[in-house]
């Protein structure tokens, strides 16, 4: 397996279900995988089927409301922001160790749009990991920062 980060943006719907095809990929093929969803919430139910495929592949959520981050007040999110951060330090650190081939960061592209994270930390988190594990990113908009960093960029657009 190459070293590579891939990342999955655009306004269109898919993003998720593409990075998921590519973790079924890579546990197909005896790759440990690691899944954190950001700013969706508490609710597994969208991809709960992943918990048939653990150990090969595990799914981690580190929100505490039920509803999406931008439904949630002010001071929800302020707490919501604190276990985001959570979620993106575990994230450093399965890397650091490298605890799986792929790393698959869902939506973690929108945690800079919320000014939860900054693209320096996506950069900082991309550097850290080693020749050969996968990192994939997802969200709506791809900071110009981050495009210098990245092997593969995919586009995913509504047509219609």
């Amino acid at each position: 397996m190459s070293k590579e980060v891939h990342v999955f943006y655009g306004n269109g719907h898919g993003k998720t279900s593409a990075a998921i095809g590519q973790c079924i990929k890579e546990a197909s093929m005896g790759h440990q995988v690691i899944v954190i969803q950001f700013l969706k919430g508490k609710d597994l139910d969208e991809f709960s089927f992943l918990v048939k495929m653990e150990p090969q592949i595990k799914l981690f959520r580190f929100e505490k409301e039920p509803e999406h981050f931008r439904s949630l007040s002010l001071e929800a999110q302020e707490e919501e922001k604190k276990n985001i951060r959570n979620g993106f330090n575990f994230a450093k650190k399965v890397v650091e160790t490298g605890e799986c081939d792929l790393l698959v960061l869902d939506e973690v592209l929108g945690l800079i749009d919320y000014n939860i994270i900054t693209a320096e930390d996506i950069i900082n988190l991309i550097n850290l990991r080693s020749e050969d594990h996968k990192i994939i990113l997802t969200g709506k908009n791809l900071p110009v920062q981050l495009v210098d960093h990245v092997e593969t960029i995919s586009e995913i657009i509504q047509i219609k």
